[in-house]
């Protein structure tokens, strides 16, 4: 079978992106150059197709209560306009996925889910969901993510209301290029930035219009690759890579999203159980002390000796360096502690290190 096209595809190739089949989609993993475009968003603005990503909505009274019931974080204490990172988990407390849920109102909630996990996070969703059942709104929305710290500037001037007062993991509705939008501040690159949702039909004249704008500024349209780079620099989670059916939060690092004071959710008592007990392995950051760079499921060593495995790496063109995360036991996840890598059969060095990789000045 294959791969899907987004909306944008016809303009993913008049623009000279390469494309290739991600997650059964058919996407664009560079234009210029990973590096080119990593640093434009860095330094002034990127703009990335993601409406490969599903988006599910609970609707009606009863709503709020029905959602927050599957994810990690808590609606309940969001306001209407407040977007929250969360996960959704299984009983033992592993990812299903990590989503992005917004409240527009207690009737009115919108997930956003990863582009692999569509159809099977509806499924779990319909089945876990009490009371109010989901609807799977995955092909009535194209994405755009427009990331960078020009990014505000280009989106706010073909905006037609003010966007000062949408704070990060904040949202509104408006139009853009004329273009009818949820004006979301979020993203996954560690800039400042939009991710705008609109009527795939219009996705493309919102596309042009962008990078139109966005051009005295240095707006580059970029990839997957970049968008992979920035991520990992940032030691944000991939689902499939860092984060799956057998990690939990409290492994990853990812307690913050979890709130086990509120009403009872999927997962709860399997994480309540582990912080009682105490988590066995991490997910850590490290860097290369030797030359080589990590990559998924190289093993992570301990005096010779398999203790785990990378989930992501690369060279990090912000940080300058090979960069890398990955699961060891809890023992050994302490900043400064010395492993090494297995690079095709040869051991070499790394440390771990305090994360994020690239910190804003």
């Amino acid at each position: 079978m294959s791969a899907r096209p987004t909306p944008l595809n016809a303009a993913h190739r008049k623009l000279g992106g390469r494309m290739v089949d991600f997650a059964g989609w058919d996407m664009p993993v560079q234009y210029s150059g990973v590096i080119a475009e990593h640093e434009a968003v860095r330094n002034a603005a990127g703009l990335f197709d993601v409406s490969h990503m599903g988006e599910i909505e609970f609707k009606g009274k009863g709503a709020l209560e029905a959602a927050n019931g599957l994810i990690t974080n808590d609606l309940v204490k969001a306001v209407d306009g407040q977007a929250l990172y969360a996960g959704l988990l299984n009983e033992q407390g592993g990812f299903v996925d990590d989503v992005v849920a917004y409240r527009f109102s207690p009737e009115h909630i919108f997930i956003c889910v990863n582009a692999s996990n569509r159809d099977k996070d509806f499924a779990w969703m319909s089945e876990k969901a009490q009371g109010v059942k989901p609807l799977n709104r995955s092909d009535a929305y194209a994405q755009l993510a427009v990331q960078g710290p020009k990014a505000f500037g280009i989106v706010q001037r073909l905006a037609d209301k003010k966007l000062d007062g949408v704070g990060t993991y904040r949202f509104t509705e408006g139009q853009i290029a004329q273009v009818p939008c949820i004006i979301s501040r979020t993203g996954y690159t560690g800039e400042d930035g939009f991710e705008l949702y609109c009527a795939p039909a219009q996705a493309e004249k919102l596309w042009f219009a962008l990078l139109e704008e966005g051009k005295g500024d240095g707006l580059i349209p970029a990839g997957l690759g970049a968008r992979d780079s920035l991520r990992t620099e940032m030691k944000y989670a991939l689902y499939g890579n860092d984060i799956d059916d057998v990690h939990t939060p409290l492994e990853a690092g990812l307690g913050w999203i979890v709130k086990l004071d509120k009403a009872d959710f999927v997962g709860m008592n399997a994480l309540k159980a582990q912080k009682a007990a105490g988590v066995s392995r991490k997910l850590i950051g490290f860097e290369m002390v030797e030359a080589g760079i990590p990559r998924p499921h190289y093993g992570i060593l301990k005096n010779g000796e398999k203790v785990g495995e990378v989930t992501s790496g690369t060279m990090g063109p912000t940080v300058k360096k090979a960069i890398g995360i990955g699961y060891v036991p809890a023992a050994l996840s302490a900043e400064g502690t010395e492993l090494q890598i297995d690079i095709r059969g040869r051991p070499v060095a790394a440390r771990v290190v305090k994360t994020p990789f690239h910190k804003k000045a």
